[in-house]
């Protein structure tokens, strides 16, 4: 760990983690290297290795960056209202999924190659993180869905986070790719994030 401040050590963190997210909106996580992450800080490359030793790191940060985004939107819901319908429930969460689509992006990738290179301690932080946005779902059906059992609840759980690793893909689709299902006589109708996750909570409520 370099010396330094505490808030200074946060502050270089974030940098990186920005850098690599700016890249990631235009790049492929393949494309995206240490070399390219650096040209975006105001710092010189090799200083990244003293906050992260691989590119799966820093997207373990940013991965984990967007659960605590979420978090944020989930405890919203729980703190803002006193009642909800199961309808108003899935329109909420939708909502928020929707408002998550760098999340759903970094769903969509190989997390056993991303988390296989990045140090245990980084590796726990980020499942604390995601464990959170497990609690806090739980969280909300225990408040607006009372009559569901522990057993219901954790089934929606094992049912819902599952479903979000598919969302990107079925929303976030390439024009090649529509040609592609055009030219194999494939009806698919598509989707945009809210509507695809709505639909599923409603069902799984």
């Amino acid at each position: 760990m370099p010396k330094g401040s505490p808030e200074r050590t946060a502050a270089r963190k974030e940098e990186i983690i920005s850098a690599c997210e700016k890249l990631y909106q235009t790049m492929s996580f393949k494309d995206i290297t240490l070399k390219e992450i650096g040209n975006e800080t105001s710092f010189s490359r090799p200083t990244i290795y003293n906050y992260f030793q691989t590119k799966e790191e820093i997207f373990l940060a940013l991965y984990e960056r967007e659960y605590d985004r979420w978090n944020g939107e989930l405890t919203d819901i729980l703190r803002n209202n006193e009642t909800l319908t199961k309808k108003q429930i899935a329109e909420k969460i939708a909502t928020s999924i929707a408002n998550r689509e760098q999340l759903l992006k970094l769903l969509s990738m190989n997390n056993y190659d991303m988390e296989a290179n990045s140090r245990p301690e980084l590796l726990t932080s980020f499942k604390v993180a995601y464990g959170e946005s497990m609690k806090n779902v739980c969280r909300i059906l225990m408040k607006f869905c009372p009559e569901k059992s522990a057993q219901e609840i954790q089934g929606f759980i094992y049912v819902f986070f599952p479903f979000m690793f598919g969302i990107y893909p079925y929303t976030a689709v390439t024009d090649k790719q529509r040609d592609a299902m055009k030219q194999a006589n494939v009806d698919y109708v598509y989707q945009s994030i809210f509507e695809i996750t709505n639909n599923c909570l409603l069902k799984i409520l």
